[in-house]
């Protein structure tokens, strides 16, 4: 792998981990997001308990990410995130275009398949745990 590769793959883990951390960290810092999405889960059959599930893929997911370390499964951890994000809460805009000309779901799936990339690339070598 060249050097280029290398830190390309470090600025798209820096970008794309950074930015979920601050979803993340808005679960932690907003009391009531959490007990919203296990209402969402209820209304659909499952444990309101399978909220806690989205510290893995905001917070611990995101953390990975940016160190490099465990980067392939902080990259599933995000997409399996934002597959049951999309399933809860987006459905209804699947189809949907904004005002300005762009996909309704675009920074959902930015994250999706940011993390699915991730998954199947690695890390690189410019990580903790390079790969």
């Amino acid at each position: 792998m060249s050097s280029s590769d290398a830190f390309g793959k470090l600025i798209f883990r820096l970008s794309l981990g950074g930015l979920m951390l601050f979803h993340g960290v808005a679960k932690v810092t907003s009391p009531g997001s959490l007990q919203w999405i296990g209402t969402n889960l209820s209304s659909f059959g499952l444990p309101p308990e399978l909220a806690y599930g989205v510290y893995a893929g905001e917070i611990l997911a995101p953390v990975l990410i940016i160190l490099g370390l465990f980067t392939r499964v902080g990259g599933l951890l995000m997409a399996i995130n934002m597959i049951v994000a999309v399933l809860l809460v987006h459905m209804g805009e699947l189809t949907a275009i904004t005002s300005s000309g762009g996909w309704q779901l675009e920074l959902q799936a930015l994250y999706l398949f940011g993390g699915l990339a991730l998954f199947f690339m690695g890390g690189g070598r410019y990580a903790v745990r390079p790969n």
